[in-house]
């Protein structure tokens, strides 16, 4: 696919339409004290891997309410004081998959704690983590489950899984909590987002080719799933779109990013059409740090930098945490 988005220099100072709920702190606020009033309850579990460099722990701790989520964490075997730490979050319709499959931060010499994702993991990865709570009249995927109603959307539950998913890594003796940084790709670039909006203390944010973000572009100017399960939702509740962009304002990235104070490096794809470059670039541009970076990808599409995007992580990283 040839570049089919705004051009780079226009990209540069997009700004979203995005408006923002006048009550989103208030609501983030009251989500994660209700999610607060269920003890964190964090374990780690050691597991036989038959990896030599590294030890692994099979992590449980409760998410949104009271929900247990699973996740692993890596570190060095020889790893014996607190560790600089990533966060990391899943792509769309992924999961934590197997222990031996994240190996590249503790390799670097960090502890890696991967969140699994809650009633994903059927299309790649493989996880444990089922989403008990139901929602009316969805299109296949997850976009839209709940979608009419904030306090029942599918990403409430999501994002402050996310949030506990960083209080609990900060529980064990191996992490050092002033030196965590959140991560992830598409999905879990949204995810990290979001989580350095409502975590202020983090030590860095990476969003790699990040989902999530200005959605009322996102939604008209991508026909590739998942943003696609949106219109689609509406091509069959005709007259909703007011009542479906409302909610998602307050999920969207641009928000998050508008009280992100940590140092960040993101990634675009200029050929991506699963996450436009413009809506990339929304959340960038509204990133408050001044500390922030963006490697943009000009030929590529939703695999944005693949390993050169890692290998730009692994340089950018060390000078944070």
């Amino acid at each position: 696919m040839a570049l089919f988005d705004l051009p780079v220099d226009e990209l540069r100072s997009y700004r979203s339409a995005s408006t923002e709920p006048d009550d989103f702190d208030a609501f983030w606020e009251r989500t994660l004290q209700e999610a607060a009033e269920h003890e964190l309850g964090a374990r780690f579990e050691p597991v036989e891997t038959s990896l030599r460099t590294v030890r692994v722990q099979d992590v449980t701790f409760a998410g949104f309410g009271g929900h247990p989520v699973k996740g692993w964490l890596t570190v060095p075997a020889d790893a014996a004081a607190p560790l600089p730490t990533v966060v990391e979050f899943i792509g769309y319709g992924g999961g934590r998959g197997l222990a031996h499959t994240h190996l590249l931060w503790a390799s670097a010499g960090c502890a890696h704690f991967v969140m699994d994702t809650r009633g994903q993991a059927g299309a790649w990865g493989g996880g444990g983590t089922p989403d008990p709570v139901g929602s009316g009249p969805a299109f296949p995927g997850f976009m839209t489950r709940g979608v009419e109603d904030p306090a029942g959307y599918y990403y409430r539950r999501l994002f402050t899984d996310a949030v506990r998913a960083v209080q609990a890594a900060r529980t064990h003796p191996l992490v050092d909590p002033a030196r965590v940084a959140v991560l992830g790709g598409s999905q879990g670039g949204g995810i990290a987002i979001a989580v350095g909006g409502l975590v202020p203390d983090l030590a860095a944010v990476l969003p790699d080719v990040p989902f999530l973000c200005d959605f009322p572009r996102a939604t008209v100017v991508t026909d590739r799933l998942p943003y696609r399960e949106i219109g689609n939702y509406l091509k069959t509740h005709r007259g909703r779109t007011g009542q479906v962009l409302r909610t998602l304002a307050y999920f969207d990235g641009v928000h998050f990013a508008a009280r992100g104070r940590a140092p960040a490096l993101f990634s675009v794809a200029l050929e991506d059409q699963t996450c436009p470059p413009s809506t990339v670039f929304a959340a960038f541009n509204a990133w408050a740090a001044a500390d922030k970076h963006i490697e943009v990808y000009d030929f590529n599409d939703h695999e944005g930098g693949g390993p050169y995007q890692q290998a730009a992580q692994l340089a950018w990283l060390p000078q944070h945490v």
